[in-house]
Formats: structure tokens, sequence, C-alpha cells
């Protein structure tokens, strides 16, 4: 019985140390391409659902040059959440290659180490073409 429980818990500490394998990432490490190939941004706004999108190629490189090194932390707790702020999805051509938003990259949930939000509801604000 020792032996079972002695193993059980074993288990479970080696499962807490590793927890699920999240580490701190940049957007650069996130993406699995050229961040230079970006042809478009699609930004979506979580609170109306109106959509802007950015073509222009000198916003694109400012807004990613801006963005890329900044370190999204994983949250200690991944449950479920309902609701964004905003959704961002890159584009080269018309293909979409990465979607993620300030709280969540590939199903999991992160923070940001220099806040993201106002950079992005920089570029959103600052966009005309407003769809709903």
């Amino acid at each position: 019985m020792k032996k079972i429980y002695f193993i059980l818990l074993s288990l479970t500490f080696v499962l807490l140390m590793t927890g699920c394998g999240l580490k701190a990432k940049s957007l650069t490490e996130f993406y699995e391409k050229d961040l230079a190939g970006v042809s478009k941004i699609v930004i979506v706004d979580g609170n109306t659902g109106y959509e802007r999108t950015v073509t222009d190629k000198q916003k694109i490189n400012s807004f990613l040059d801006e963005i890329k090194d900044i370190k999204f932390i994983p949250e200690e707790k991944q449950e479920d959440r309902d609701g964004f702020n905003y959704s961002i999805s890159l584009f080269e051509g018309n293909e979409e290659t990465f979607q993620f938003n300030p709280t969540q990259v590939n199903e999991n949930y992160y923070y940001t180490e220099l806040d993201i939000h106002p950079i992005i509801n920089d570029l959103y604000e600052n966009l005309n073409d407003k769809k709903g």
C-alpha cells in the first residue's frame, strides 16, 4: 500500500513540476513564418463585433515591430473564459496564417509583460474601414 501511495505521490509531483509545458514566448516565437510576409491584419473588436483591416505595409510593419518582442506569459489558471477585447488575424495574401488575442494564443491564456492592449487599441482606433 505504501508503494502505491509513493508512486501516486511521485507522479503527482512530476505532473505539477512539468505543468502543461507552457512558457513565456513572444509573437516572433509563436509565429511559424516570417513576420515580414504579413500582408494584411484583421482586428475584430470583441465588444462591438466590428472588424477593421490593415493592408498598408508600413502600418503593418510598424505594428508588428511594436508588438513582436512583447512576452506572452502563461496565466497560472487556464480555465475557459468568455469574451475578448480584440482578436488579431495575420494574413499572407488571402491565407490566414495566425490568429491570437491579447490574452489567448493557441487555446492557452496569457498576460503580456508590456500591456499590449493600448497598442492594439491605438491601431484599431486609427483605422477607417469599420465593418460590422
